[in-house]
């Protein structure tokens, strides 16, 4: 086995996934060591900048001081009780995220899916024991174009043939209307209808951002069919879009928040669903459950994510440099892109597709030594860690313009 960093190493280790990881990715071919702030570094020594965040999981940038003394200091204590014990850990981490966005009890989970999953079970028990909807009669009306997960129920509302084709039967009670329409949302609402799940932005469909007003729409619409608003903000909250939470944006508070992704600081998996206890309050024991959701460990490092955010530091963060992206985006513009979305440091950029795929363009980047990542057909995300230099945004954008001249 090679133990030397080199590139034959890099190609030893690529080779050996291959073979020997299920091809469930697609990844650049390159073979990331370590990461410090916005820059990661490969296995022969080459730093890159990362204009990915780990899909916003590393928002406040890789070995963050603050969050590594935590879990250093958690992982000399106790890391997994699982729920069957109290920890000291739980109830502080429950009390400030909900504190954080103005909410009365927390769900801890591992994983986005998760707290998608959970928050699909605690809408159909509310419609049944609040609402009054018939039992196995709830329905929850989600989006087009939306991303919740991977898990046989969530790809069941998937309208995206790579992750639902091939994996049915699949799970009844939901029912898709187009993203930021009102209208087709108002239509479909019905007397059994417990719940509208959607992104405030979607962020794999390629940062759509709705229309102004639709979210408050939402709002009104959900509270005048006492209906429950569910809000994904498992990539677009926690200070990527210049606030805590991208609702923030039309002033809108949903029933639920699903949060995840940076919440773990990109340390460890912690997703949370965060409602009012006339929500919340319908789970009792034995009806939801997981081992690892609420470990110390990851309490710890959410409590430490938490106390970054009160700050408002890198809120600011995302909202000032998001005005210098937006504006460097906006100037390349009939220069090989055709479409540009920015909110805070996210942004959406459709390339002209007469010049490559979204997936040439990242390959591209890659050897220019910045990381992005493609979504559908020619268009490319881009969501550097809140942490990000202004020189190494400069330096990202610059890269950027260079692919788009060279592919042209």
């Amino acid at each position: 086995m090679l133990t030397v960093d080199s590139p034959t190493r890099a190609d030893a280790l690529l080779q050996a996934e291959e073979q020997h990881v299920a091809h469930n990715y697609h990844p650049l071919d390159v073979v990331v060591r370590s990461g410090t702030g916005a820059v990661l570094t490969d296995v022969s020594g080459r730093e890159y900048l990362d204009f990915l965040a780990a899909y916003s999981a590393t928002n406040f940038g890789h070995g963050h001081p603050a969050l590594l003394a935590a879990a250093r200091e958690q992982l000399e204590r106790v890391t997994l009780t699982s729920r069957a014990f109290h920890h000291d850990q739980l109830a502080p981490f429950a009390e400030s995220l909900a504190a954080l966005v103005g909410k009365e009890m927390v769900l801890p989970m591992n994983t986005g899916a998760e707290a998608v999953e959970s928050a699909v079970k605690v809408a159909r028990k509310w419609g049944y024991e609040v609402k009054g909807v018939p039992d196995g009669r709830a329905e929850i009306i989600v989006a087009g174009g939306n991303f919740h997960g991977r898990t046989t129920t969530i790809v069941s509302f998937s309208d995206d043939p790579d992750a639902r084709d091939h994996f049915g039967p699949y799970t009844p009670g939901f029912l898709t209307v187009p993203y930021g329409d009102l209208a087709a949302l108002e239509a479909a609402v019905t007397e059994h209808t417990v719940a509208v799940l959607l992104e405030p932005i979607q962020g794999e469909a390629g940062v759509r951002i709705p229309p102004p007003g639709y979210l408050a729409g939402v709002r009104e619409l959900t509270t005048r069919h006492r209906v429950l608003f569910v809000a994904d903000e498992i990539q677009s909250g926690l200070g990527r879009t210049g606030r805590t939470l991208a609702c923030e944006h039309e002033g809108v508070v949903p029933d639920v928040y699903l949060l995840g992704k940076a919440l773990g600081g990109g340390i460890v998996p912690v997703s949370a669903v965060v409602a009012d206890s006339d929500v919340l309050g319908v789970l009792q024991p034995g009806q939801h459950g997981s081992t690892f959701g609420g470990n110390p460990m990851a309490c710890a490092v959410g409590r430490a994510v938490v106390g970054l955010l009160e700050t408002g530091e890198y809120q600011d963060r995302a909202t000032r440099l998001g005005v210098r992206l937006r504006d460097r985006l906006e100037g390349m513009l009939g220069r090989g892109v055709v479409g540009v979305r920015v909110r805070g440091l996210w942004a959406g950029v459709d390339i002209d597709p007469a010049l490559g795929s979204g997936r040439d363009v990242c390959e591209a980047l890659a050897r220019r030594f910045v990381l992005a990542k493609d979504t559908h057909g020619s268009t490319i995300r881009l969501a550097p860690p809140l942490v990000v230099a202004e020189d190494q945004l400069d330096a990202g954008l610059d890269a950027l313009d260079a692919v788009l001249a060279d592919l042209s």
